[in-house]
């Protein structure tokens, strides 16, 4: 459960997510700063008071929503680090980039694909009542509100779904079978 911060655009690029001025660090943290950087910051360095992310009521969303084929763009794997290391936990919008999608999977952040529909009427309430709650399921996978207005399910792939559960990228997920792993080495000689 968390308050909304809503981006009414279609074909936000990585490049628009984090700058490509930001990706001399592959460590996963510090890059809160940078996370919409050229929309946040006026040329100046200050905050950008129009930008949703500045405006008070939204610092503190874990939900970001957003317009169609989110995370187009290079495949850069620092737009979910980053997102991830602001606060944000979810992201939803009607379609993704799958290099984005997948990156986002790989590093517990979730994105749900919603009908843009529906899409639509959570950015209308969350841009016109700054504060605006949903609550995500992933395990129900199920997005609502806490008046019920929005309630819908969503699909997520069932091995993706267990993997962001309990918190396993691929090599997590390598490592539960790990007895299958040495009984096979052992087998081999290995």
């Amino acid at each position: 459960n968390g308050i909304v911060a809503p981006i009414d655009r279609v074909n936000i690029d990585t490049d628009q997510i984090i700058p490509a001025v930001y990706l001399k660090s592959i460590e996963r943290t510090g890059f809160q700063d940078a996370l919409f950087s050229s929309w946040r910051y006026l040329e100046d360095g200050s905050p950008n008071p129009d930008f949703v992310l500045n405006v008070p009521a939204y610092k503190s969303a874990t939900v970001l929503v957003a317009g169609r084929n989110f995370g187009c763009g290079s495949s850069r794997e620092h737009a979910p680090w980053a997102l991830h290391d602001y606060g944000i936990r979810c992201v939803i919008a009607p379609s993704f980039a799958d290099i984005f999608y997948n990156n986002c999977l790989q590093n517990g952040l979730l994105p749900v694909r919603l009908p843009e529909e529906t899409v639509q009427r959570i950015l209308d309430k969350a841009a016109q009542d700054p504060g605006y709650r949903i609550s995500v399921d992933l395990e129900g996978q199920r997005v609502w509100d806490e008046a019920e207005e929005i309630a819908v399910e969503f699909e997520m792939d069932p091995a993706r779904r267990h993997a962001l559960l309990n918190g396993l990228d691929d090599i997590g997920q390598t490592l539960q079978h790990e007895d299958k792993i040495g009984a096979y080495e052992a087998a081999r000689g290995i």
